[in-house]
């Protein structure tokens, strides 16, 4: 977690590091990898330091500089009961589901009642400590253990010292193997019986089953020997399997210890994006004075400072100020914005030189932080298409299993060789044992998970599961122009002047007639002059004309600025740059002339220039083998003009909405698989209707709430990226399931000893448990390969 999260300390993220401790970046992240304190003021996790501490009511409290340390002294209270706050107030309706099964749902922690896997958040704290079943299983194991290996030792060495083994051996067995497995291995038997209960047989069935099985028979033989026919004695005892029973339970909690670590670590990338936020924001009084508060108690209004290296707090709007802003962390840009007044701020970006004010204008959790990791979770607790098989072959497994198991004793005791039962009953045991569904189940929502993570650090989020899957299938992509190919907004082109009249004078008069106008064009043209640094004069009259222009004194000088329509009314001869002006509207500009007293002054042209990534990204796209259409409102000259600039040769304007869904289904009917990458509400629709569904994240809410992917940055390379994660994805839940289903085809077998008549070789119950537990983890492990998946940069 970065520690300029909370107090937003002005040098930035390395401001501790920046105050003479002489610390390295690497040893910083061997400081944040130990974590044995945590900063009250910033929340950063830091190393001892008797140079950064402070003793406060008889308690020892560490910092990570001297910036944090003064603030502490000023107000020690304050941080101290904010940090109280947040550990004695857990969050509240959180809500918990099932890794395999995200149907499931429940407001408190548990057990799935389909398969017994322990339930996680469905959008993990930033601090939530210690997994509190991870920390049971480790406990059982550990003090466990001793019992496990001393009777393993026992039951494989005693005979080779001791005639017939130890003198009451099966008693000693007995007494270090009933806490092993009626303990430590309790766990597996509350969730073997409820998937009896709930009549959804799993994983904890067949290993309550086989160590039930195992301890009872070991228990009997023990007790009373006397019941067992001859058959299952050897050297004048019947054997017992504590060791079996015990090793089996030891080498299950290894295995749900490996895997509870290995789940955790597919949260990373929500606990990654939660930890972007900062904990404090800077307040502006209405008396111009200033307080920290924390990001809960800031509200819609706030007036908020934000200083040099610290974070945005909330979505807003630049009042005062200009400086550049870090935003990789959440659209994978790599390059600083500029923003000044008047530019919208994303909370948890970066301010890397300037001083700005904002005004909050979106708080809570509808900030794009927040709503980003709402789709993330959305998206990692979705079900793949290709889960289904997978699916419908677990929901039988467990039956067959026990079938094959129940099967291997008869077969084993009526026709192996003596002692047959002993033969069928270890090797039924080693059927319950090695079968794993958990594998089997886990195949697919690992690499979901993990996807979606690795995603949403790029910019891309996907609404579930199924559009990862189903976009690589994708040959045929719809384009709306407008905030798609383009920006979106108009921005200046150029000036052409009149005789008589200079570039700059146009533009002066232009922008000074326009300073009264709200439309979007009039403000391309005010932004340009400023950023020309021309001094601008107040008009002494406005008139906004409704669809023609406007019209003002400026100067003392009579303006009109506008269409034709406004020059005939103002009797303004205007043909003498029509040749100019058509030639701008080929290249797809809005054309405005000017008029100073009667007489023409020249023509402005403002456009919705290409944006700059979007050639690059459209020759990524093409070289995949996607097929590109532009389809779009605007007029099919303009539409055509941007196309041929960009090579697009399929070309549809002047299309309403029901225009852009009767597209996308007519495509659809010919064998397409279609997406469409839109920003507007007339693109929803199209958006829903599609394949998969694209929007742009600088468009609107219900675009962005139709589509299937969303793009933060709105930048169309983003669109390639998700193209080669989906194949990568793909890939991987293909190698998952290959896997578990090879793992389990070969090791049912395998254990039922039908290689024995060509090996003579029998899989022992404790080899068949550790393979069942190294299943599961390697499935995982497989799918966290795809956190390091390198999209093009492209």
């Amino acid at each position: 977690m970065n520690h300029d999260a909370h107090s937003q300390p002005p040098h930035g993220h390395d401001h501790g590091h920046q105050e003479g401790d002489g610390s390295t970046g690497n040893h910083a992240e061997i400081a944040v990898l130990e974590k044995p304190f945590t900063d009250p003021v910033c929340g950063m996790k830091v190393a001892p330091n008797s140079q950064k501490e402070i003793l406060h009511a008889g308690q020892t409290y560490h910092f990570c500089g001297t910036k944090c340390m003064d603030k502490f002294r000023a107000e020690p209270e304050a941080y101290l009961t904010l940090k109280r706050k947040e550990v004695a107030a857990p969050a509240a309706g959180t809500i918990y589901t099932c890794p395999m099964h995200p149907e499931i749902r429940q407001p408190h922690p548990g057990n799935c009642p389909k398969c017994g896997m322990s339930l996680e958040p469905m959008i993990p704290e930033l601090e939530e400590g210690a997994n509190p079943e991870l920390v049971d299983f480790q406990r059982r194991f550990w003090w466990t253990l001793p019992l496990t290996v001393v009777v393993a030792v026992i039951a494989m060495l005693a005979h080779q010292f001791f005639h017939g083994g130890l003198p009451y051996q099966n008693w000693i067995e007995l007494a270090l193997s009933t806490p092993v497995v009626l303990w430590a291995g309790w766990p597996f038997f509350v969730r073997g019986a409820e998937s009896v209960r709930n009549r959804s047989p799993n994983m904890w069935t067949l290993i309550g089953l086989g160590v039930a099985a195992a301890y009872a028979f070991s228990v009997a033989a023990t007790l009373v020997p006397g019941w067992f026919p001859e058959a299952f004695r050897q050297d004048g005892r019947v054997g017992v399997y504590f060791e079996a029973a015990a090793v089996i339970v030891s080498l299950t909690l290894v295995g749900q210890i490996l895997e509870l670590k290995a789940r955790s670590r597919t949260s990373d990338a929500i606990k990654s994006l939660l930890g972007l936020s900062p904990r404090t924001a800077r307040r502006i009084r209405d008396d111009g004075s200033e307080e920290d508060v924390p990001i809960s108690h800031v509200h819609i209004g706030d007036m908020l400072r934000i200083r040099p290296g610290e974070k945005v707090p909330v979505d807003g709007m630049v009042i005062e100020g200009e400086s550049a802003l870090d935003e990789a962390m959440l659209t994978g840009e790599p390059m600083p914005v500029s923003k000044r007044v008047g530019d919208k701020l994303i909370g948890a970006t970066l301010n890397t030189s300037g001083s700005l004010v904002m005004k909050a204008q979106v708080v809570g959790s509808q900030t794009m932080l927040s709503q980003i990791v709402q789709m993330v979770a959305q998206a990692q607790r979705s079900r793949a298409p290709m889960q289904r098989l997978a699916d419908v072959v677990a929901g039988y497994f467990v039956v067959v299993v026990a079938a094959i198991a129940f099967l291997t004793l008869i077969g084993w005791g009526i026709f192996g060789p003596e002692p047959s039962w002993v033969y069928g009953f270890v090797n039924a045991v080693a059927v319950l044992i090695i079968a794993c569904p958990c594998a089997l189940g886990l195949a697919t929502p690992m690499s979901i998970m993990a996807a979606t993570g690795r995603a949403a650090t790029q910019g891309i989020l996907f609404r579930d599961a199924a559009a990862i899957e189903g976009f690589r299938q994708v040959n045929i992509l719809i384009v709306d122009k407008t905030g798609t190919l383009t920006e979106g907004k108009p921005a200046f082109d150029r000036i052409v002047p009149a005789s008589g009249f200079t570039e700059h004078g146009v533009l002066q008069i232009a922008a000074s007639i326009d300073q009264g106008s709200e439309h979007p064009l009039a403000h391309a043209i005010v932004a340009e002059a400023h950023r020309r640094k021309l001094a601008l004069d107040k008009p002494e009259s406005f008139e906004s004309s409704s669809g023609i222009g406007v019209r003002g004194i400026v100067g003392g000088r009579r303006i009109a600025l506008g269409n034709t329509a406004l020059m005939e009314t103002e009797h303004i001869d205007w043909k003498s740059l029509v040749a100019e002006a058509e030639a701008l509207r080929a290249e797809g500009a809005s054309v405005m002339y000017l008029a100073a007293d009667g007489q023409l002054a020249g023509l402005i042209a403002v456009s919705d220039p290409v944006k700059a990534t979007t050639p690059e990204a459209l020759e990524t796209l093409r070289r995949t083998g996607l097929k590109v259409i532009m389809a779009t409102g605007d007029g099919l000259t303009t539409a055509r003009s941007v196309a041929k600039k960009l090579g697009i040769s399929e070309v549809y304007g002047e299309v309403k909405p029901q225009d852009k869904l009767t597209l996308v289904e007519r495509l659809q009917s010919e064998g397409n698989i279609v997406a469409m990458a839109g920003d507007g509400i007339n693109d929803a629709p199209a958006l829903a209707k599609s394949n998969v569904g694209i929007a742009m994240g600088t468009g609107t809410d219900v675009a962005m709430n139709s589509a299937h992917v969303t793009l933060v940055k709105g930048d169309l390379r983003g669109i390639a990226r998700a193209r080669e994660l989906s194949v990568a994805t793909v890939r991987n839940m293909r190698q998952n399931l290959t896997f578990a289903f090879i793992y389990n085809a070969l090791g049912i077998p395998l254990a039922a000893g039908l290689l024995y008549p060509f090996t003579g070789q029998l899989l022992s119950p404790i080899i068949a448990a550790l393979a069942m537990s190294l299943s599961s983890v390697s499935v995982i492990s497989n799918a966290l390969r795809l956190r390091g998946t390198k999209a093009s940069e492209t």
